[in-house]
């Protein structure tokens, strides 16, 4: 009984630090760049990285659920490449009411999700094979659809999506990001379906057996990840006040980084909403961070791709520490 009793706060203690040890990195690289650069910690500064990864956020949820449910997509930032200049063609160039043009935007983007989920299940491979594919599908068809020009002058209620202010101070690209936020961390913690999203990702044999439709529920996470990877264009594009086919793709890099350095697992079944945010702010702050203590562009490649490195790390770390626990 006493030995129980002592091992207890060891285990807590190592629990505590797995689950949260994310949220420590973040709040040593911000102590970190307050220290390193007078201009970092200031309120217009630390709402600029708000604002500036709110769409990297919205899109990383939606890759949140594919990851979670056991799959990949490679393709998410071509797919905003997609949303963003057919939204802008349809708006400007074909004269489409622009609520109309918004609503077929994220309807392209629900159409992309579900053609990777489509594709990955009547061919039996594995949505990071697909998607490496239908992101080259995704390209062309942006390009063909830009006509490789850039669209300018986007009406001023798309630039709000990504510009635009409540009360002249609270950014509506924030406001969106903490809607989306909220709405996923209820889905896969409140539902039925987030319950079936992780069993999935734990064990997709063992989902069937238990009578879940499990390629239902793939086609209905892939529908969801384009709708929310549709979101992140428009407050993108929004941001930008232009439309180019060459906005976009990269997105796929900072989302799946932020979801490894959140906790979610390459394997699925395994993450939380709130720890994939930390993971793509922790990602907001480097880059800011970086800019304003003067390091070059190619300087902070380097230290991008070692943070991935590090994130898939952390992953396995995790997951070692859960296969200890449970002995």
């Amino acid at each position: 009984m006493t030995e129980a009793v002592g091992k207890t706060p060891s285990l807590d203690i190592s629990g505590l630090f797995r689950k949260y040890a994310i949220f420590f990195v973040l709040i040593g690289i911000i102590a970190l760049f307050s220290i390193l650069s007078p201009y970092f910690f200031t309120f217009t500064n630390l709402v600029n990285i708000f604002v500036q990864q709110s769409y990297v956020v919205i899109a990383a949820i939606g890759l949140s659920f594919v990851m979670i449910s056991g799959g990949m997509d490679l393709s998410i930032g071509f797919q905003m490449s997609l949303v963003g200049v057919s939204t802008a063609a349809l708006a400007r160039w074909y004269n489409v009411p622009l609520p109309l043009a918004m609503a077929s935007g994220l309807g392209i983007g629900v159409l992309c999700g579900l053609f990777n989920g489509i594709a990955s299940i009547k061919l039996k491979v594995h949505p990071l094979i697909i998607t490496l594919g239908t992101m080259t599908v995704y390209q062309g068809l942006s390009y063909i659809v830009s006509k490789q020009s850039v669209i300018l002058n986007l009406p001023p209620a798309f630039k709000f999506l990504g510009q635009g202010y409540v009360f002249g101070v609270i950014p509506f690209s924030v406001i969106l990001m903490i809607i989306c936020i909220a709405i996923a961390s209820f889905i896969l913690n409140f539902t039925y379906f987030g319950r079936y999203v992780y069993a999935l990702g734990g064990n997709d044999e063992a989902t069937r057996l238990a009578g879940i439709n499990i390629n239902r529920v793939k086609l209905i996470v892939f529908g969801i990840c384009g709708f929310y990877v549709g979101l992140a264009a428009l407050v993108l594009f929004g941001r930008a006040g232009s439309a180019s086919s060459s906005t976009g793709p990269g997105t796929e890099f900072s989302c799946i980084t932020a979801a490894f350095l959140g906790g979610i697992s390459f394997k699925g079944g395994e993450g939380k909403i709130w720890g994939l945010v930390t993971g793509a702010f922790i990602l907001g702050v480097l880059g800011n961070g970086m800019q304003l203590i003067g390091m070059g562009t190619y300087s902070q490649y380097i230290v991008k791709g070692f943070v991935l490195l590090a994130a898939v790390g952390f992953d396995e770390f995790q997951k070692s520490g859960l296969k200890k626990a449970k002995k």
